[in-house]
């Protein structure tokens, strides 16, 4: 084996080729090769400076460490996307191409069957195949999704050099059969993928109210012990009271031939009846004024025992109105 050599690392693959028939695979590929090289070409990257692995339904490009890193990945980030779109104009629907593509440094090595190796071509390789890459190509609307490994974010994008939009990638942890993997994915991370975040990424989540399941925020006015005395009720505001209804005038209203007394009614020696005919009993008198001749301090008629009704009781009944033989009037 040839001692390990530093090289940039760009790794392409084609999203569901093996879904293809022959023919398609044999087309996309020729296809995929075209935009490599096309994107190559603008970025300024001669033939001579990169060496090239085919693997079937992806290609790795090796390019040599004089050409500036910042100056391939905004051929990846800009170019590539638009030689894309220009082959996918011109193809059917069976032969769209969209693609994941990997931005990745470190050192490798030729063995002597001519294949490339390295732990770093490894690492690349596992962000290339990683779920979440996936998931952000197929959740996103355009056919290009990039992901960068943490070497290239802490060398090169996040120094903010023209060209690379280093506040739109997002730190991820990758899933993969060495263990997790971190990351830099470009564009929002997939739905799916949330979980992967790296911790810290994103910002706190917010506390919970006191008492709160963390379902949903808890009651305005805490808990208190419900009827059971194990449940939680809530300790609203009570609902305001009903206004009381509209009270008649002061005076005596007989509404279809029954009393109904509203305001204040005066007995005693201010009374009297003028007009109309009276038939029965009628008693004037107050409650609770001075007793009148004849009667106890608690109201009863002298020589009856207190509690005792007599057909003299003047206080009105329960309900308001008169009972029979207290000042009825009679039929006309």
């Amino acid at each position: 084996m040839n001692d390990p050599v530093n090289r940039t690392m760009l790794l392409v693959d084609i999203e569901k080729f093996s879904d293809r028939d022959d023919v398609e695979q044999a087309f996309l590929r020729r296809m995929l090769y075209d935009v490599v090289d096309r994107t190559m070409e603008r970025a300024g990257i001669d033939e001579t400076l990169r060496l090239r692995a085919d693997q079937g339904d992806s290609v790795m490009e090796f390019i040599d460490p004089n050409v500036p890193v910042p100056q391939v990945l905004r051929s990846v980030i800009s170019e590539l996307p638009a030689q894309l779109k220009a082959v996918n104009r011109m193809a059917s629907s069976a032969a769209q191409m969209r693609l994941r593509t990997v931005v990745a440094s470190g050192f490798i090595a030729l063995d002597e069957r001519g294949i490339w190796v390295g732990s770093d071509l490894n690492h690349a390789c596992r962000l290339l195949d990683a779920d979440l890459l996936r998931a952000a190509l197929r959740e996103r609307p355009g056919d290009v999704a990039l992901c960068v490994s943490q070497s290239v974010w802490t060398g090169i994008v996040r120094h903010h050099h023209l060209g690379i939009p280093a506040e739109e990638f997002h730190e991820v942890t990758l899933a993969s059969k060495n263990g997790p993997l971190p990351a830099w994915l470009l564009g929002p991370v997939p739905a799916s993928g949330q979980a992967a975040v790296t911790p810290g990424a994103a910002g706190p989540a917010p506390a919970p109210a006191p008492g709160a399941s963390g379902e949903r925020p808890g009651p305005a006015g805490g808990t208190e012990a419900g009827p059971s005395g194990g449940g939680s009720a809530s300790t609203s505001a009570p609902a305001p009271a009903p206004a009381p209804a509209a009270q008649p005038p002061a005076g005596i209203h007989f509404t279809g031939g029954a009393p109904v007394f509203g305001g204040g009614l005066v007995m005693g020696n201010q009374h009297g009846v003028s007009g109309g005919r009276v038939d029965g009993d009628v008693v004037l008198g107050s409650v609770g004024g001075p007793p009148r001749p004849g009667r106890t301090p608690n109201g009863s008629a002298a020589g009856h025992a207190p509690g005792v009704d007599t057909p003299e009781q003047d206080g009105p009944s329960p309900d308001g109105r008169q009972t029979p033989g207290s000042g009825e009037a009679g039929p006309r």
